[in-house]
């Protein structure tokens, strides 16, 4: 799948705002695009799990949960911070994207994927804060 960088951004900005209007549906919780909101995104994935058990673990409700949020949290890098997405496509099998910034990659996707499916005590507010923390 070739896009453009345009593209990409347009599409990770429309995720973003579907982790706003998903969250609100489903939850009844506010996100508005602000540093603030990040450890209620940490909360939020759980609740997912909390209100929809194993179907949440299905693969295409894994794959849609950690993208939406996870372009959420790097929108809010990418427009604090800076930095552009990038689509990698190093395995055609694994395709993923990334926040590339100052020469590093930051995937808010993936540190979402760990919470959700490995590791609750992974926090993509604690990886936020780091990749902050690598720019200052």
């Amino acid at each position: 799948m070739t896009m453009t960088s345009a593209e990409l951004a347009s599409l990770m900005a429309d995720s973003a705002q579907n982790a706003i209007t998903t969250t609100k549906e489903e939850f009844n919780l506010t996100l508005d695009g602000s540093e603030q909101t990040l450890d209620l995104v940490d909360d939020v994935i759980l609740s997912w799990l909390d209100k929809y058990k194993a179907i949440v673990l299905e693969e295409d409700a894994v794959f849609t949960i950690c993208n939406i949020y996870g372009a959420y949290v790097g929108e809010i890098f990418r427009k604090n911070i800076g930095g552009d997405w990038k689509y990698d496509e190093s395995d055609p099998d694994a395709p993923y994207v990334v926040l590339s910034y100052a020469d590093r990659t930051y995937a808010f996707a993936g540190v979402c994927y760990q919470r959700l499916v490995n590791d609750s005590q992974v926090s993509l507010k604690q990886y936020y804060d780091q990749a902050v923390s690598n720019n200052q």
